[in-house]
């Protein structure tokens, strides 16, 4: 009973700033309130399906591209962003792409961030409980200021383009552009902590978090801009 009760605290605690982050970028969604059903649904997605592609994903890059034990700085380049960054934001933008895109509901520039966010916070749950409930509320108190932030930037990077692409006639181009841009973001957090074995270059990661934040609220105004201007 003791122990049940220690996991679901630390699955609450997983989970919490998961939520945090869906009702901040929710509430900044002011003139166009998404069906909370399609919300739901994304973030399911997110949390499920997203979570089984990038399993798939990194069997599959490892029988072609197996990596040794003990990486070195070029392989862990490849790891950030050839291997983890890739196939988890790839397994995001599937989603957005094929299955909110093509939404009726999807009708103003800014449902490109809150459904990239829905869908990226699923993910981010999912793989958060796996984490906190290893590593205790340690691991929950740091993730809540790290990993689940930096998965809500790349989520709005991503969904500022794919929000702009609905209604453009340069779609791929402007979808891929936002998978592209969440990819090296993402892989640029990663490859600092990866290679934690060169003294101090792990702040590399939380400057391009900074970075990612900043850019994420100015593509947040925008888009707010926009749907306000009804210029899309």
């Amino acid at each position: 009973m003791i122990i049940y009760k220690l996991r679901m605290n630390l699955i609450l605690f997983a989970i919490a700033p998961v939520l945090i982050i869906i009702v901040y970028i929710y509430l900044k969604d002011i003139y166009e309130k998404e069906p909370k059903k399609l919300l739901l649904y994304n973030f399911l997605l997110g949390a499920i399906v997203s979570i089984i592609v990038t399993t798939l994903l990194y069997l599959i890059i490892n029988i072609f591209l197996p990596l040794p034990d003990h990486y070195s700085i070029f392989q862990q380049f490849i790891k950030a962003f050839f291997v983890v960054g890739l196939t988890e934001e790839f397994s995001k933008y599937i989603i957005v792409r094929y299955y909110a895109q093509p939404k009726s509901a999807f009708s103003e520039p800014f449902d490109g961030i809150m459904y990239a966010v829905m869908v990226s916070m699923g993910f981010a749950a999912t793989e958060n409980i796996s984490y906190v409930i290893q590593g205790g509320y340690q691991t929950a108190l740091v993730r809540a200021f790290t990993a689940v932030p930096a998965h809500a930037t790349f989520a709005i990077l991503m969904g500022y383009y794919m929000g702009k692409a609905k209604f453009s006639k340069n779609k791929i181009v402007l979808n891929l552009f936002g998978l592209l841009l969440a990819i090296i973001f993402h892989g640029a957090y990663d490859f600092f902590l990866f290679i934690d074995f060169v003294p101090g270059i792990w702040i590399g990661a939380f400057i391009s978090l900074i970075i990612g934040i900043i850019l994420s609220k100015k593509a947040i105004k925008k888009h707010q801009e926009r749907s306000r201007l009804n210029d899309f």
